[in-house]
């Protein structure tokens, strides 16, 4: 089985034709084609790490949909100070289907 893992906004993920991710925010409509940057390709019992070989490894990617995740709830508080915020965050996302990796 052949998978690779990836380095995508600051995180790795391990991906095999097929699978589908989800990422930070990127660029693009859906059905866009999106390249990763493999950090690791495994092939069997080969395990690819070398930098000028893993140059020539292109891991291909077709934009989904773009979505939002689950709000996060910042509360800042000091204590006798009456001092009160609340603030809230929600991360834009990206869900890639992997199509290939050659």
């Amino acid at each position: 089985m052949v998978y690779a893992i990836v380095r995508t906004g600051g995180r790795q993920e391990k991906v095999s034709v097929g699978d589908t991710i989800v990422i930070n925010r990127v660029a693009g409509e859906a059905g866009d084609s999106v390249d990763l940057a493999p950090v690791l390709l495994v092939d069997g019992d080969k395990v690819t790490s070398a930098q000028n070989e893993l140059a020539k490894v292109k891991v291909t990617a077709e934009k989904v949909e773009d979505l939002r995740g689950d709000k996060i709830r910042i509360l800042r508080y000091k204590n006798k100070t009456g001092y009160k915020k609340r603030q809230g965050h929600r991360q834009e996302l990206t869900r890639l289907k992997i199509t290939g990796i050659a």
